[in-house]
């Protein structure tokens, strides 16, 4: 490290602050540094926070627990160091209440369709907040959606009898056309019976004996 200059590397910004004079902001590259100033880095990467399970007590008194990711980085890195101690306490809690507020009203069974639009209202809920304290948030997305145990074990036992009901559907069908099948070769063996007859002979084991009699013919009298 030298003693007259300072290197601001990619992905981070250096804040000159000096007694005295505003918090200056240096970018990437090599500056001269000044004897009397601290120089604070400050990463200015893209990043991922997971907001924690927001427990939400629908309308009809169920509580439904989403989790959502806010991708985001510092837009502003004098704002993001001197105006809040955590700044992205700020955007975590806009996200929260706007999920709470989201869900409040309606009941369990909407709760899913509404989660899957709520992207575009986090994401402004969230810059709203991000914007006093420096941060650009690039986009909020729903993680995970779970639903009450009860809720789940009822959603599961739906989706087998649905299945169970669907395969006895397709027994009977199979049942059915099986039945159809012999109706149509019966009536075929009743109208034809020397078909009927070598039919059974078809079906005679290996090697077994057929007696074939023959009726005589009458004298005449």
């Amino acid at each position: 490290m030298s003693l007259f200059t300072i290197i601001a590397s990619p992905g981070e910004r250096l804040l000159e602050q000096r007694p005295g004079h505003p918090t200056r902001t240096l970018e990437p590259g090599k500056h001269r540094r000044r004897s009397d100033a601290t120089y604070v880095p400050v990463d200015v990467r893209e990043r991922l926070e997971q907001v924690s399970p927001q427990e939400v007590l629908t309308a009809d008194g169920l509580a439904v627990k989403v989790t959502a990711v806010i991708r985001w980085s510092v837009a502003d890195a004098v704002r993001f160091t001197e105006h809040a101690a955590q700044p992205l306490a700020f955007v975590y809690l806009a996200v929260q209440v706007t999920l709470r507020d989201a869900l409040v009203g309606v009941p369990v069974d909407e709760a899913l369709t509404v989660v899957r639009g709520l992207g575009p209202s986090l994401t402004a809920a969230a810059r709203a907040a991000a914007d006093t304290v420096g941060i650009d948030v690039l986009d909020v997305a729903i993680k995970d959606v779970i639903l009450p145990l009860e809720l789940r074990t009822a959603c599961a036992s739906l989706v087998t009898a649905k299945q169970q009901a669907q395969v006895l559907l397709e027994q009977a069908r199979a049942e059915t056309a099986a039945l159809r099948s012999l109706a149509n070769a019966a009536k075929l063996l009743d109208d034809h019976p020397a078909l009927a007859r070598m039919r059974i002979v078809q079906a005679m084991p290996h090697g077994s004996t057929l007696k074939v009699s023959l009726d005589s013919e009458q004298t005449p009298q």
